[in-house]
């Protein structure tokens, strides 16, 4: 199985997931470790003052080539994938990336591992995973 792990930067469970699916056979997009040896991106390396852009000047950066870099490596690897594990805690890049998989079809199942607000639309997805164990168990 070919999965793209959708999260965040600040998550901690995401080094753990990645490295389990690996040993269980899996084939994972790491977006921390892009494949083709590309630094892994952070808008900080766009603008050091990001959190104070106007959205105007967000509109903008997203045509920065650090940005557009990292969205086709990304991109690339979604339609390349055809599952997609949403790791909570995690903000709108991985919803949106797991909403794109949930559109087209693909087999989506989120792993909470810890206390979240409850989402009515996770629904779309094929599953939710609350351990590592069950996780593995719904992509056997």
């Amino acid at each position: 199985m070919k999965i793209y792990v959708a999260s965040s930067w600040r998550n901690v469970y995401y080094p753990e997931v990645v490295e389990r699916l690996r040993a269980a056979g899996h084939d994972v997009y790491d977006f921390r470790n892009p494949p083709n040896d590309d630094p892994a991106f952070k808008w900080s390396n766009v603008g050091e003052d990001w959190l104070k852009w106007t959205p105007q000047q967000y509109r903008d950066m997203l045509q920065h080539p650090l940005a557009v870099k990292q969205f086709g490596n990304d991109i690339e690897a979604m339609r390349s994938c055809d599952t997609c594990v949403l790791v909570l805690p995690c903000g709108r890049s991985a919803h949106t990336e797991a909403g794109w998989f949930a559109g087209k079809g693909a087999k989506v199942v989120a792993y909470i591992p810890q206390r979240e607000e409850p989402e009515l639309m996770y629904r779309l997805f094929d599953g939710i995973a609350t351990t590592l164990d069950e996780l593995l168990e719904m992509l056997a």
